[in-house]
């Protein structure tokens, strides 16, 4: 998880206004928002890696309720067009989304269906779709 948080930071672009990391506190109030605990890797990756801006996907942030990219904002749009309600939004794109459970897969909703495929760990996704494609 280091390692991949490590990476992430070297590879994070340099833009004018900058993300910034989320507070224990602010993550508190997103899991009171979306009525659900956020699993671990969640909850580590938003306090120590939520602020890289790295290729075309955007992950879910916690310290802005005004971005796009706001994680209760995310997630209650994906629950909107039919995303079950025991994940959690990581990543929108369009109307899809890569998803999160409390066991902490990764899953990837598209078209009103999850797909088959998974991820045993958000670092596994993170290695295997968000930094292979630039």
């Amino acid at each position: 998880m280091n390692d991949i948080i490590e990476m992430l930071q070297d590879l994070s672009e340099t833009v004018p206004v900058p993300l910034e990391l989320p507070t224990f506190e602010q993550l508190v109030e997103v899991e009171e928002q979306i009525l659900i605990s956020l699993p671990n890797d969640l909850k580590e990756y938003l306090l120590f890696g939520s602020d890289v801006i790295y290729g075309a996907i955007e992950m879910v942030t916690a310290s802005d309720p005004y971005s796009h990219t706001y994680l209760p904002e995310v997630t209650s749009y994906a629950w909107s067009v039919g995303m079950p309600r025991e994940y959690i939004a990581i990543c929108q794109q369009g109307d899809n989304f890569y998803c999160i459970d409390q066991e902490a897969n990764v899953r990837f909703f598209k078209n009103g269906r999850m797909a088959d495929i998974m991820w045993e760990s958000l670092w596994d996704w993170i290695q295997d779709i968000w930094l292979k494609r630039k």
